[in-house]
């Protein structure tokens, strides 16, 4: 099945720069519809006030981090079935442990391209 590139994707980060890569990157790859959050308190008001296909959030942030969001999403019964995918600047095992326990879908570790963010979503929503 073709992932639906009109689907609404969350990107969640508390540096605007990041807000701002990643968007361009979603858009080199066909994303129509992003919308942000800079922390992750907005962000899950975003996600119960509208549908969405993806969350990209990034782990640091304050004062609510990004595991936290995710922790709170996988415990929301109308938003658990969301993927996502979690950005970090550090590649510690025990965060990738934590983060896999907490129910995410995929990780990136920054830098990353297109061509890393392009993989990690295929392997979470398939082809596109």
């Amino acid at each position: 099945m073709a992932v639906d590139l009109n689907m609404n994707v969350l990107i969640v980060d508390d540096y605007q720069t990041m807000l701002r890569i990643l968007r361009n990157l979603l858009r080199q790859l066909n994303f129509k519809n992003i919308d942000e959050a800079s922390d992750g308190s907005e962000a899950l008001k975003k996600l119960r006030a509208k549908n969405f296909g993806l969350v990209i959030s990034d782990w640091n942030m304050e004062p609510m981090t990004g595991i936290q969001l995710l922790r709170e999403v996988r415990g929301d019964e109308k938003l658990k079935h969301i993927p996502f995918v979690m950005i970090t600047a550090e590649s510690k095992s025990e965060n990738v442990i934590a983060a896999k326990e907490a129910g995410v879908s995929n990780y990136i570790v920054k830098p990353f391209n297109a061509e890393t963010l392009k993989g990690k979503l295929t392997s979470v929503l398939g082809d596109f």
